[in-house]
């Protein structure tokens, strides 16, 4: 646990003022990439940790997902409604599946000594490939 310096029963210390058009946080530019809680501009990596330079960066992911196959609960209230007049038939629709992809992806960005890792909640499988062409377009960034 951390605590603030000064003294704590001492009048408040002032919030951070904004960034100035001559400080270095304005000459970062604008966000061209937000994965999760990071932002990447043209020439750093906002974590919530702190900034880190893009130059150089390394950039990994790891997919710790996997698709179950369940039955859907509108098949379910159908079977259970329709059990009185067809009981055989409506436990037919006990057969109907669907995927659903479970599962966190983790983004790690390395620069120099500094490292932070996202854990990103997966909802479609589709989040994977993007996932992976954000950061893929985000390695050729830091590569130039």
């Amino acid at each position: 646990m951390t605590f603030p310096q000064g003294d704590p029963w001492g009048p408040p210390t002032p919030p951070p003022e904004p960034a100035t058009p001559g400080s270095p946080m304005a000459a970062a530019g604008p966000v061209i990439v937000e994965i999760a809680e990071i932002q990447i501009t043209s020439t750093l990596v906002r974590t919530p940790v702190g900034d880190l330079p893009l130059a150089g960066s390394r950039w990994q992911v790891a997919d710790h997902w996997i698709s179950q196959r369940r039955t859907p609960t509108w098949a379910k209230i159908v079977a259970f409604v329709g059990m009185c007049p067809t009981a055989f038939l409506s436990l037919l629709l006990l057969l109907v599946k669907e995927t659903v992809p479970q599962g966190t992806m983790h983004v790690t960005v390395t620069s120099g000594p500094h490292q932070y890792v996202a854990r990103i909640t997966l909802h479609t499988e589709n989040d994977v490939a993007t996932l992976n062409q954000q950061v893929n377009y985000v390695r050729s960034l830091a590569a130039l």
